[in-house]
């Protein structure tokens, strides 16, 4: 499998692989010094909540990409395909507005913050790099909705599914 299709195809699966697996091991690691050692790490729990975060917003990107969002399409099916067809993309624009917005703004904080120096309290890293999750998760819907808006118009039944999303 080469590296575009890996791009596409699983970005989103990699980082919240990578992000569970380490807040596996963190919690284990956690729970076991405290029971064995009677001490646990001072950093764990905020770590594990800063990936958690990660998780979330690129989980979004991953259902966008999925098509697993929460839908009700019962007033859509009402109408001829190309009807739905019009419907769905203004869904879509909408959401990719949205996505966008959060993407914009999120940057924006994202550069405040890095400007204020501000850092985590028991890490003590620097909180852009948690809030980097909200532009990135952002910017990462907006790519799934344009692939979905590409769907939607060039697939023969006029929908956005693809093999994964069904």
């Amino acid at each position: 499998m080469n590296f575009k299709i890996i791009l596409d195809k699983r970005i989103e699966e990699f980082i919240i692989v990578i992000t569970m697996a380490v807040m596996v091991l963190l919690m284990f690691v956690q729970s076991s010094s405290r029971y064995l050692l009677g001490n646990s790490l001072s950093w764990g729990s905020e770590l594990a909540q800063y990936l958690h975060v990660w998780q979330i917003w690129v989980g979004a990107s991953l259902a966008v990409r999925m098509q697993s969002h929460i839908r009700v399409d019962v007033f859509i099916k009402l109408f001829p395909p190309k009807v739905q067809r019009f419907l769905n993309l203004i869904a879509l624009l909408c959401w990719f507005v949205f996505a966008a917005f959060l993407a914009f703004e999120g940057s924006k904080y994202v550069a405040d913050v890095l400007i204020s120096g501000q850092t985590s309290p028991s890490l003590h890293v620097p909180m852009w790099i948690p809030y980097l999750a909200i532009p990135i998760g952002g910017a990462l819907m907006v790519l799934r909705l344009i692939q979905q808006m590409y769907l939607l118009f060039t697939n023969e039944n006029g929908t956005a599914e693809t093999e994964e999303g069904k």
